[in-house]
């Protein structure tokens, strides 16, 4: 290799690494725009929409951990309608487990699923977190009839074996 290749092939390689970890901006055309939004609009049409169901009954699951609280509908076969949790919401950190946050999820879980009209629900709560109260109110609040209230969380009953004892 020539001292001139040899030149050349070091520029290229400097430029390679001083571009790297920044991000390239493409300016797009309005042409390109365009057909990239009537593509998409195309796929979105061959997709099946959501539809609100009309649900007279439904099952709300509530898992409410330490650090988070987790809320989903379901109907009664068991296939989610929706779902929600604190950290979805807005809520960071260790917010996410209080009794506020939980009744803000339910909040926006309602909104959600306004449409499909459900009078009777069935709650089941699993976890110990501080949001489960908080979420079980706020449910009430929303003028939802609580048919029953089931907790589900799970209870270890003798555990597993203990090791044999060491033998020195």
């Amino acid at each position: 290799m020539s001292e001139k290749q040899w030149v050349v092939a070091e520029r290229n390689q400097l430029r390679k690494h001083k571009n790297m970890g920044k991000k390239k901006v493409f300016k797009e055309t309005t042409e390109e725009a365009l057909k990239e939004k009537e593509t998409t609009d195309a796929k979105m049409k061959g997709k099946k929409e959501a539809k609100a169901r009309r649900l007279e009954q439904a099952n709300i699951y509530i898992q409410a951990t330490y650090n988070n609280t987790i809320i989903t509908i379901t109907d009664l076969n068991g296939e989610v309608v929706a779902s929600e949790s604190a950290g979805a919401v807005g809520f960071k950190g260790p917010k996410k487990a209080t009794p506020f946050a939980a009744s803000k999820v339910v909040e926006s879980l309602m909104n959600k699923v306004n449409k499909s009209e459900i009078k009777e629900i069935n709650v089941f709560v699993k976890g110990v977190g501080s949001g489960r109260e908080g979420a079980i109110r706020a449910i009430a609040a929303n003028g939802l009839d609580i048919v029953s209230l089931k907790d589900i969380t799970p209870i270890p009953h003798n555990g597993c074996r203990p090791r044999k004892p060491r033998r020195i």
